[in-house]
């Protein structure tokens, strides 16, 4: 199975373009057909079942379907080890495992779960080998964004270590509420993010960006009733100037809407009033 997937990866590496989605599918098919006779294979004993070999075919062809962009093919493969296979999930090599989870973890960050995601890349990051710097690298590549996304910012001193640089000021942007900051790094980085498949996922990252923004009128202010002029210069300031009252106001209502703000908006009186309680939930509360 292995050699399968080698000999598609080379005939990618050598020929590319057409030939690779071909050959890749081509390698897909055979794997495919080893994991019915691996996971169909429940009456032999534990010992003797061919289902100790599931794992290993399931990252294979989790590498063909990740180069070929089919994604949703990935989520019966998911099932067969969480559902038919709980009794050897966690027996299965640690190499096997490693990789698994950070497959399954990229999967469950393009579907926007990022807890799921968060506790899949961190058991891969976890275990990975320390010597293995390039792999501990690429799993970082994926957990750091997922990490900002739930609030955690990662040390400055980690993203040196791995070379991991161009997430610097992404950190700064977001934990200080700099959209404007954010929009210049991404710019800046474009080339490796979308590289790396997580261009989207730091848009994304301005909505949390933008709810710290405000986080800190609402401190600044000391108050639970709030001018909606307030947010829309706050957003002039930073590089935005074409906002006005009006999408201002629409900001603020996706934000209240979407749980990153307790409160609702007083149209007659342009107000945003925020919960005395929890005005601005902890991003692991909802996301």
């Amino acid at each position: 199975c292995r050699s399968c997937w080698d000999l598609s990866s080379g005939i990618n590496a050598e020929y590319g373009g057409e030939a690779v989605g071909t050959k890749i599918d081509a390698c897909a098919d055979v794997l495919m057909t080893v994991f019915r006779v691996c996971a169909s294979d429940s009456r032999t004993s534990i010992e003797y079942s061919k289902r100790w070999g599931l794992m290993t075919i399931i990252n294979l062809l989790f590498k063909c379907y990740f180069k070929t962009n089919k994604l949703h093919l990935c989520k019966p493969l998911i099932k067969a080890i969480d559902n038919n296979n709980k009794d050897i999930k966690d027996e299965y090599t640690i190499a096997d495992r490693v990789t698994y989870n950070y497959f399954v973890g990229v999967k469950f960050m393009f579907d926007n779960e990022f807890k799921a995601a968060e506790r899949c890349l961190t058991f891969a990051f976890e275990n990975c080998l320390q010597s293995s710097m390039s792999n501990k690298r690429k799993i970082l590549t994926y957990l750091i964004p997922v990490k900002i996304s739930l609030g955690f910012m990662p040390k400055v001193t980690v993203l040196k270590k791995y070379d991991l640089c161009e997430f610097e000021n992404v950190v700064t942007a977001v934990r200080n509420g700099n959209i404007k900051l954010l929009n210049q790094t991404i710019e800046e980085h474009a080339p490796f993010f979308i590289r790396a498949g997580i261009y989207l996922i730091l848009e994304k990252l301005k909505v949390i960006t933008l709810r710290n923004l405000f986080k800190k009128i609402y401190l600044i202010t000391s108050s639970f009733q709030m001018d909606v002029t307030n947010f829309k210069l706050a957003l002039n300031w930073q590089g935005l100037e074409d906002v006005d009252l009006d999408e201002t106001e629409c900001i603020l209502a996706n934000m209240i809407n979407d749980g990153f703000i307790k409160g609702y908006l007083s149209e007659a009186h342009k107000k945003m009033v925020v919960s005395k309680v929890t005005a601005f939930p902890a991003l692991t509360d909802f996301l």
